[in-house]
């Protein structure tokens, strides 16, 4: 049935569809969007909770560790590698492991020889500039037994060596210096400053390998702590090396986080002087940002001294990670100034758990993501698939039901249509009968036919209107009984030949006021076939009405009778309208009739096709139409009959203008 038919009137058809199916599809997709919705928060939230959940363990365990650690300080003596444990004196700083801290906040105070006993080599020096007369007043002195002023006498010698230009000398005086170890001169090493003064008269020699080798024999040194320095002596010392080395030997791939150990105790020397004015915390945890990385001060003080833990990353990973192991997370741990101190920050975006320094004690903010976000998301699509799943399988229930319930209505509208097109059909089909004998009645009623020809013409088209209605009622009632499956066929030994002359001879005698030519055409002998003859013979006089009906006035309607092998075949050929392909298999159905019949107002009851069909189906037979819109059309019943000798013929008429 057309689409169109669900728009005419009554149109609450296609209200009640739409509120059977539509809505509860809308309701549907409503719902299942709601529902998704609510997945995903749920899903959200629990991946929060287990985000929290997590933080909340992680802080704990790593305040705790933090806390026995501060605890274990006076006994910790050795930590591991990038950490050092610092003890604050009034005197100065103690630190273990020793050497591994570069320069010192403060020095113990070194003993100085009298400047006196070096007065008349320093005025033969600097005011006679009696170069060899002052070398010999410093030796002298450096063959002395005080190591204070033999290592002041041997700097003093190879400065007035080199200035008297027997470098050669001086590179010997300078080693004995380097051998003669860290004793001070003007508060720094004797070795130290002997060995940076070789490197300068090595230069000046032009001894460039020597020199290398020295240079980069004292940085290594200097990276490694050997001496007791200040700050601010360290990075003289080590700027000097490292322009003389240039590109040449780039510095330890460890100075950096030595260089931020060592600022980091200058802050806690602050902190522990800030304690000892009654303005600092005894017990502390800070986390301080140096040389491009964190550092960790934990502290616990006395009156007297203060000891401390001072860790870099790589010791605060190493202690503390097993705090955040198997919890299937990673973790970040932020400074004050948002320098990330361990791990990684996370993506925008992303699900994350958040503890203040405020809210935990911890010197960082901690921040927990999930290990493999992947991971989580695919185990919550799988129960998205799930739920998808369920809302699709409840999708295709509603689609499918609205699909058969529509198929339904369809039917239903379609046979009401039907229906409804049939009993006008029948009613206009009973009417012109009906008129035409009540008004030959009346005529005939009153005596106003006095001739007797006239009266027999009109008896003779009482009888032919009486058989056309007895022939309309008796199609109607066969009709049923068929549908009915209560109609009983009488086969008989049935000459087709004879049978279809004489229903064509009927028909051209009933039909012959239409002017309307019927030709015949049997090729050859036919056979006798078992048939029922009255309905075989009603099933051809159907094709013939339809043909006459669609066919123009000045046109034949052809039927053509030859056997093919083992079949009979008889062909109805028309010259009408046509029957456009959409419309060859629906016009077989009860009550259905072509647009060309409801366009040109053709009567007709559309049980016509359907009672040939349903005749010829029972005879183990088939209807066969070929038509084209313009061209015609050509019924074709195709009876099965007795083995033949003939070989297949060829059909006798085709649509006309082929």
């Amino acid at each position: 049935m057309p689409r169109a038919l669900w728009f005419q009137p009554p149109r609450r058809v296609l209200v009640l569809f739409v509120v059977v199916t539509m809505v509860p599809a809308t309701a549907l997709a409503w719902l299942s969007w709601q529902l998704l919705k609510q997945d995903r928060a749920l899903e959200s939230q629990r991946l929060q909770e287990r985000l929290d959940h997590a933080a909340d363990l992680i802080a704990a365990a790593l305040d705790r560790r933090l806390a026995e650690a501060a605890d274990r300080l006076p006994s910790l003596a050795e930590p591991a590698a990038d950490a050092l444990v610092v003890t604050c004196l009034p005197r100065g700083i103690d630190v273990q492991p020793e050497g591994r801290l570069l320069y010192y906040p403060v020095l113990s105070p070194t003993p100085e020889p009298p400047t006196r006993v070096f007065d008349a080599g320093e005025a033969l020096e600097f005011q006679q500039q009696d170069y060899a007369a002052a070398g010999a007043e410093y030796r002298a002195l450096a063959r002395g037994t005080d190591p204070l002023v033999r290592a002041s006498a041997l700097v003093r010698l190879g400065r007035v060596l080199r200035k008297a230009g027997r470098r050669q000398e001086a590179l010997d005086v300078y080693e004995t210096l380097a051998q003669a170890g860290p004793t001070p001169v003007g508060g720094v090493p004797g070795d130290l400053l002997a060995r940076l003064a070789r490197l300068a008269v090595l230069e000046a020699l032009g001894q460039a390998s020597e020199a290398e080798r020295t240079a980069r024999a004292l940085q290594t040194d200097l990276q490694h702590g050997r001496w007791t320095l200040d700050r601010v002596t360290y990075q003289f010392y080590s700027q000097e090396v490292e322009r003389r080395l240039g590109a040449a030997s780039p510095p330890a791939a460890d100075r950096q986080g030595a260089l931020a150990l060592a600022a980091a105790v200058d802050t806690l020397w602050d902190e522990w002087q800030a304690i000892r004015r009654g303005e600092g915390s005894p017990r502390g945890r800070h986390s301080v940002w140096v040389h491009g990385r964190a550092v960790l001060l934990l502290w616990m003080s006395t009156p007297d001294a203060l000891t401390a833990l001072v860790a870099g990353p790589a010791y605060v990973e190493s202690q503390w990670r097993g705090a955040w192991q198997g919890l299937g997370v990673t973790v970040a741990l932020v400074d004050t100034a948002s320098h990330m101190v361990f791990g990684q920050a996370v993506p925008p975006g992303e699900p994350q758990a958040v503890r203040a320094m405020a809210d935990t004690g911890l010197p960082w903010t901690l921040r927990v993501a999930s290990a493999d976000p992947v991971a989580d998301l695919a185990q919550l699509a799988g129960r998205r698939r799930l739920l998808l799943a369920g809302l699709a399988m409840m999708g295709v229930v509603v689609l499918v039901g609205s699909y058969f319930t529509a198929r339904a209505l369809t039917r239903e509208l379609a046979v009401a249509r039907l229906q409804s097109d049939f009993v006008s059909a029948v009613s206009h089909e009973f009417r012109t009968p009906l008129t035409s004998m009540r008004h030959l009645t009346e005529l005939l009623d009153r005596g106003v036919v006095s001739e007797e020809d006239r009266r027999k013409q009109y008896y003779a088209a009482l009888s032919q209107e009486t058989s056309r209605l007895h022939r309309l009622v008796e199609s109607l009632l066969n009709f049923g009984r068929m549908e009915a499956g209560a109609l009983e066929y009488r086969l008989e030994r049935v000459n087709i030949a004879e049978l279809i002359e004489e229903v064509v001879a009927e028909f051209r005698q009933e039909r012959s006021a239409d002017g309307q030519r019927i030709e015949l055409d049997a090729d050859g002998p036919m056979p006798e076939l078992r048939a029922d003859r009255e309905a075989l013979g009603r099933a051809l006089w159907n094709l013939l009405d339809n043909a006459v009906k669609y066919s123009p006035g000045d046109t034949a309607v052809r039927v053509d009778l030859e056997r093919t092998g083992r079949e009979v075949v008889i062909h109805v050929c028309d010259q009408g309208p046509g029957i456009p392909a959409a419309e060859q298999k629906q016009i077989f159905r009860k009550f259905a009739r072509g647009a060309a019949a409801r366009a040109s107002h053709i009567k007709g009851t559309g049980i016509g096709l359907a009672m040939v069909q349903h005749i010829v189906r029972a005879h183990h037979g088939e209807v066969r139409l070929d038509s084209q819109p313009g061209k015609g059309s050509t019924f074709t019943i195709v009876l099965p009959g007795p083995q033949s000798r003939h070989g297949k013929g060829t059909a006798c008429c085709a649509p006309a203008g082929e």
